[in-house]
């Protein structure tokens, strides 16, 4: 399994979680009507694709929050990832800037409303963004490899705290790309959207 140097995979999150607050920043410039529209029947709409990610944000950020309070009595400089925390990483990834893979099931509780305020979604995301940015500050003083964060799935299901930025992030990523298409589906440009994945990923 490969390890990751903390302060170089924190940095590298940080980075991606940017590129995530520009994608949201785009959207604000665009008629809300059709961030409203399917680009195709039974596709998510932009804020669909941001609203579920707004709703697993309403339950992670606080679990990490909590969890990071706590100051460990060893700190270590390297993360190692576990098996199932790297496996959920790297399902949710997007295949490159343009694609989205393995299609999956929605959770009940996470598929969003049809409908929704475009500036209530959006300025929820970037706000969850910022404080995704300063628990990643508070990480580099942490042992990721330590800390566990509960999963949505379940109480009992649990991954590193290095594991869970990574998924969280790589989710979002995933449904940016997803967003990012549905503009291009209705016909808008898209070549001013951010670089939302890195290219060798993380």
């Amino acid at each position: 399994m490969k390890k990751f140097k903390a302060e170089d995979l924190i940095n590298s999150l940080q980075q991606d979680v940017r590129q995530l607050i520009l994608g949201a920043e785009h959207f604000r410039g665009i008629d809300p009507v059709k961030l409203n529209y399917p680009p195709a029947e039974g596709s998510w709409t932009v804020l669909q694709a941001l609203e579920h990610l707004n709703l697993y944000n309403r339950y992670y950020l606080p679990e990490i929050e909590r969890k990071v309070a706590i100051i460990p009595k060893e700190w270590n400089a390297w993360f190692v990832p576990g098996m199932l925390g790297d496996y959920f990483t790297r399902m949710m990834q997007p295949a490159n800037v343009l694609e989205v893979k393995n299609k999956m099931k929605t959770p009940k509780g996470y598929r969003p409303e049809l409908v929704l305020n475009a500036d209530a979604v959006l300025q929820e995301f970037i706000t969850h963004q910022h404080k995704l940015l300063k628990l990643l500050e508070i990480a580099r003083k942490r042992n990721m490899n330590e800390i566990k964060i509960a999963t949505s799935l379940s109480k009992l299901l649990k991954l590193k705290l290095g594991d869970t930025f990574r998924f969280l992030i790589a989710h979002e990523q995933r449904h940016m790309v997803q967003a990012r298409n549905a503009l291009k589906a209705l016909g808008l440009p898209t070549g001013q959207f951010p670089v939302v994945v890195a290219p060798a990923g993380v």
